[in-house]
């Protein structure tokens, strides 16, 4: 049986400057909600208490998928701009990237597997560039 009860909508955070958000990722156990814009190209991470804006990073460009690596504390951002950025959570308001790894144009489809520790990324076939899976430790 279909559950047809209305769901409401329970409350909304404002993201002013940015456009296009798409991906999120939570980090439950810091109550943080990690948003992906493509408009600039952003890593914002609110407060899911307060609903504030704790951080604010530049990203890959055309953000396609955010993961969250409680064990070692980071967040995986893919962008079809071609690359992946590593941001270091020290504390539930402070970031900084530790790593931009160049991928391939258009490759943003990333799957983090947090058992395997491993990242896979799609790579898109693009003029010479091959289709492939690419596979990187986290």
């Amino acid at each position: 049986m279909v559950d047809r009860k209305k769901r409401a909508v329970t409350t909304t955070w404002p993201l002013t400057g940015v456009r296009e958000n798409f991906p999120m990722a939570l980090d439950e156990t810091n109550h943080r909600l990690f948003i992906g814009s493509r408009e600039p190209a952003k890593l914002i991470a609110f407060d899911t208490e307060s609903g504030k804006i704790v951080a604010a990073l530049d990203s890959p460009g055309d953000a396609d998928d955010i993961f969250y690596d409680p064990a070692l504390k980071r967040i995986y951002v893919s962008g079809g701009e071609g690359f992946i950025s590593v941001f270091e959570q020290a504390d539930a308001g402070h970031y900084k990237t530790i790593a931009k790894i160049p991928t391939a144009l258009g490759a943003r489809t990333l799957l983090f597997v947090p058992e395997l520790k491993r990242l896979y990324l799609a790579v898109p076939h693009h003029a010479n560039q091959g289709t492939e899976i690419r596979v990187y430790e986290a």
